[in-house]
């Protein structure tokens, strides 16, 4: 019954589009802007997530924010967040909807809020507290103690920092013009994913292998930005789009590379204009490039690379765009279905069973760290056999941003791209929820491999899922129209008279 509530809520959304769509072919455009962002960096000495075990930071680099723009039409409000975090729990979100609802108005399903995955930033996995209390104690001491865990008092932080930057940039709301386009960037973003001569695929099978055979997958250069003017001709802020996991990791606490493509644009149009970054389908792209002969870049002068360059496209299509258009019309629809995990084989279990009760420091660690992670999923899908997923397409004008909340295959953003109907689009991965990794069909077959594919209290949908994710995403997209590209007027015709200056014959003497 919820799956069908869930479809009637979509079509309705679609229904009053239309109805929206006719209301403003009669009535003046409108077209109003706001942006906010809020500091949620954590504190010294909190734990680092990206990994399986614990870290702990012990120095600062830059700030972790919330950024957000609100886009409002007199008849649909949307949001769209840019969030310095690993990933957002589902509980999460449902939360701060519910918060920026009540406090400025805009409905739940109009809020997407997508996490850079920046494994430089505060702690907000892979364990939620709690999540394992129903286990015994060696299942307690293997989620709490021996895996990267969430602080509750993190979580409340970066949640009221989303609802206030949220909030604070429908109060900013003000009359502007907008504009999209697209930028490439080709020399940052690598698959780690390859087909090796032997058969199997390998992800990081270390720089210059010569087992190499090929990449296993696709990058996506595309750097799409949407940009939003005040009636000063001031840039107001932005919203880009681009796909790499965010593990450069420049030392300390940090946004990683988006801290770069910050300090780019803004270095142009001035600290008060918000970058909202949304990471695309990054599961398989990274910065590293294990082709390259050279020897790699250290992290502070990698994430300066990587973001710098993503930021100076950024900019090059600012500078670019025609700033006098009204982007119309804005659109949310969303559909959220509940999809079961795969569990561990009995046999799977046993012999993980044996490997954490028995001595860590005589074990492989990375036969331990997967033991560890079947074992506690064995006992997560006793409370949480399934997990919510939600396909959410937010709509401003000509472009479309389609959220999944995995670390999605950028394969699937490409067939998402080519089948929405929109001129620009845009996958938001890690966004609304998190589910892990989430391969396609090829990562599983017998030719496939990787630790994407491994079950792991993180990654366990069952596999066709993201196959599954990614039609929902495209049949919302196409349930949508796309508004007109916003281009510059057409220059008046030809008068007859050319430039009077120009139109002089040389002179020799």
């Amino acid at each position: 019954m919820r799956l069908n509530l869930t479809r009637f809520f979509v079509l309705a959304a679609c229904a009053g589009w239309l109805l929206e769509s006719r209301v403003t072919a009669q009535a003046p455009m409108v077209f109003r802007a706001g942006f906010a962002e809020r500091d949620i960096t954590p504190k010294l000495g909190m734990e680092q997530p990206g990994g399986y075990g614990k870290v702990f930071h012990q120095s600062f680099h830059d700030a972790c924010k919330a950024r957000a723009a609100v886009f409002d039409n007199g008849k649909t409000v949307v949001a769209l967040v840019g969030l310095d975090a690993l990933g957002i729990d589902r509980r999460s979100v449902t939360r701060v909807r519910d918060r920026v609802q009540k406090r400025c108005g805009i409905p739940g399903g109009s809020v997407l809020i997508g996490a850079s995955h920046s494994h430089s930033s505060g702690p907000v996995g892979m364990v939620m507290p709690g999540d394992y209390d129903h286990g015994d104690a060696l299942i307690r001491k293997l989620a709490y103690d021996d895996s990267s865990m969430a602080d509750l008092k993190y979580l409340e932080q970066m949640e009221t920092g989303i609802v206030e930057a949220i909030c604070q940039a429908h109060g900013r709301l003000a009359p502007a013009t907008g504009a999209v386009g697209r930028g490439r960037e080709e020399m940052v973003a690598f698959n780690r994913r390859f087909r090796m001569r032997g058969g199997m695929t390998m992800t990081h099978p270390g720089q210059n292998n010569p087992e190499i055979a090929e990449p296993a997958g696709p990058v996506d250069p595309d750097v799409i930005v949407v940009g939003a003017w005040g009636a000063d001709g001031k840039l107001l802020g932005c919203v880009v789009n681009f796909c790499c996991h965010a593990t450069t990791s420049p030392g300390g606490i940090s946004a990683n590379y988006v801290y770069y493509i910050e300090k780019v644009i803004q270095g142009y149009f001035g600290k008060d204009c918000p970058v909202v970054f949304l990471n695309g389908n990054s599961g398989d792209v990274t910065q590293v490039d294990n082709r390259n002969p050279r020897v790699n870049r250290k992290p502070e002068p990698w994430a300066e690379f990587v973001g710098g360059r993503i930021g100076a496209e950024a900019l090059k299509v600012l500078l670019t765009l025609d700033r006098a258009g009204k982007p119309a019309p804005l659109a949310a629809v969303s559909l959220v279905e509940v999809m079961d995990k795969r569990a561990p084989s009995p046999e799977r279990l046993q012999k993980a069973l044996a490997v954490v009760r028995g001595d860590q420091k005589k074990a492989d660690p990375t036969e331990w760290a997967f033991a560890k992670e079947t074992v506690l999923l064995d006992s997560q899908l006793q409370k949480f056999p399934t997990a919510e997923v939600e396909a959410q397409v937010i709509q401003v004008g000509p472009v479309v941003f389609i959220s999944n909340p995995a670390e999605f295959f950028c394969a699937f953003g490409l067939e998402q791209k080519k089948a929405s109907g929109f001129p620009f689009t845009c996958p938001v991965s890690l966004a609304n929820g998190c589910v892990g990794y989430v391969p396609n069909a090829e990562a599983f077959s017998e030719r496939g491999g990787g630790y994407e594919t491994r079950l792991s209290s993180y990654s366990n949908l069952k596999v066709g899922s993201g196959e599954r994710i990614t039609r929902m995403g495209i049949d919302l997209a196409r349930s949508l129209k796309p508004g007109p590209l916003l281009e510059a007027a057409l220059a008046p015709p030809f008068q007859g008279q050319p430039w009077t200056y120009g139109s002089v014959p040389p002179e020799v003497r």
